[in-house]
């Protein structure tokens, strides 16, 4: 719940700095910020350059372009935390066409209704504002979903360091972007100038300390010791706390239509990224027909933590959520590790 406060109220800290700091200069301030540190401070992961780089690219560079010169160009808050989810839809889609990734029926039709709740969002923005920011958010998060396939396919042993070391790609990039668009003037004017200089600052910082290091801190830290699916769907706050958030302090209109839209979008992506339990089957004798025996109480066995998150034990072998091991059944077959795309939904994080 502290993860899903802290990224909601981000949307706002980020409305606050674009008061003063022009988009792209601000994203490369903000991102600039962590990856000194980083680069002093911090080891790099031990993961395939190409995943570093195309996460720093996605969910970095082309995440944040997008979602600040959206912001900037008048969509509100809440509607691009909510919005955003996107993510979701393309990170399924570009995992099932880049990598081959299985699409279950329910993770296609829960899918299926956050991109039809996208859809009234969409329409009734093109009746209300202007469809360009609209859509500048949608390629955000087309962004995002570069950066969770990249993520996944990293698998570093420490997550929260990736992050961090993700920082370090977009600076140069948005920097640049700004020079080239912005104008060495107005990027002058943005550190000469007081104008909402306070209200931006504060919101720089909410945006680095709050947002980024302590949610994705936290995030970090619930993900390496629960299982995904228990924590993934908490993510699902955020557009709810950023929508809320935005109505109360910045009196953001939400049209009937939009609150549909989001419901559709949030109960959706919630849907397809959960997995439904399986009941545990009996064990049974070599050729008998019935469950084995027992001449005193059932003592279940309690599954260790990587058994219930579908992580390799030790020796090497994987046991998906919900399945018992199949040395306790006496299989021999060992179970593949759970990859694709329910790794990619399950372990997606929200925009930081």
């Amino acid at each position: 719940m502290v993860v899903a406060v802290a990224w909601g109220l981000n949307f706002l800290a980020i409305d606050a700095s674009l008061e003063h700091f022009p988009p792209f200069l601000l994203a490369a301030v903000r991102f600039a910020i962590i990856a000194v540190p980083t680069l002093l401070l911090v080891p790099r992961p031990r993961v395939p350059a190409r995943w570093l780089f195309g996460y720093g690219l996605g969910f970095g560079t082309l995440q944040f372009l997008f979602l600040y010169w959206a912001m900037h160009a008048g969509i509100q808050p809440g509607v691009a935390s909510l919005v955003l989810q996107s993510s979701a839809p393309f990170t399924v889609l570009l995992g099932a066409a880049l990598f081959g990734d299985t699409v279950t029926p329910r993770r296609l039709a829960g899918l299926t209704v956050a991109v039809l709740g996208l859809a009234v969002v969409g329409w009734e923005r093109s009746h209300t504002a202007a469809i360009g920011p609209f859509l500048l958010v949608l390629a955000g998060g087309f962004g995002w979903a570069i950066g969770n396939i990249c993520n996944a396919r990293a698998q570093a042993p420490n997550p929260f360091h990736l992050t961090l070391w993700m920082s370090v790609v977009p600076p140069v990039p948005m920097l640049a972007l700004s020079l080239l668009v912005e104008g060495p003037h107005r990027i002058g004017a943005a550190f000469s100038t007081t104008d909402h200089l306070l209200g931006a600052l504060t919101g720089l910082a909410y945006t680095v300390l709050i947002g980024t290091l302590l949610g994705s801190g936290i995030w970090s830290w619930l993900m390496a010791r629960h299982a995904a699916g228990l924590v993934a769907p908490f993510s699902m706050l955020v557009p709810v706390i950023g929508l809320s958030a935005s109505a109360v302090l910045l009196n953001e209109r939400i049209t009937a239509l939009e609150i549909v839209g989001a419901v559709l979008v949030v109960g959706g992506v919630l849907h397809g990224s959960t997995a439904r339990a399986l009941p545990l089957p009996l064990p049974r004798r070599h050729g008998s027909r019935g469950p084995i025996a027992t001449t005193g109480p059932a003592t279940p066995t309690r599954p260790t933590a990587a058994a219930v998150a579908g992580q390799p034990e030790p020796n090497g072998s994987a046991t998906p959520a919900g399945l018992p091991d199949p040395r306790d059944c006496g299989a021999t077959a060992s179970t593949p590790r759970a990859t694709g795309i329910s790794a990619l939904t399950a372990t997606r994080g929200p925009a930081v």
